[in-house]
């Protein structure tokens, strides 16, 4: 996203992230290994994979809970650009969750509203 942001000479305004699927999301986090394990591990607790859900009684596909997770988290984060920089704490990433029991193509769109330079 940076460098997106240098390429474009974005200057003032909003970076909107987004991921075109309902099996995804996009999110923000300390990008550590702790919270590599945790994310999934809550995900878990939450929607876990191996319950019954009506999604999969309609697609037969058995992603329901990926469904749910997407939902949960959401399929886009907008950040602020000031001064031509993303506005995000020291230790913050935003990151692409694929919650799918396939493989998927997925394609990230980034829409900038703002001033340019």
């Amino acid at each position: 996203m940076r460098q997106f942001v240098k390429e474009k000479h974005l200057k003032e305004g909003q970076l909107l992230i987004f991921i075109n699927g309902s099996t995804a999301a996009i999110s923000t986090v300390e990008y550590e290994p702790g919270l590599l394990q945790d994310i999934p591990e809550m995900m878990e607790k939450i929607a876990p994979m191996n319950r019954r859900y009506h999604h999969d009684d309609t697609w037969h596909d058995g992603n329901g809970y990926a469904h749910l997770r997407s939902t949960l988290t959401g399929t886009s984060f907008t950040v602020p650009v000031i001064d031509g920089q993303l506005v995000l704490g020291t230790w913050q990433q935003i990151i692409l969750l694929d919650f799918d029991n396939t493989s998927r193509q997925r394609r990230v769109a980034l829409q900038f509203v703002g001033e340019m330079e």
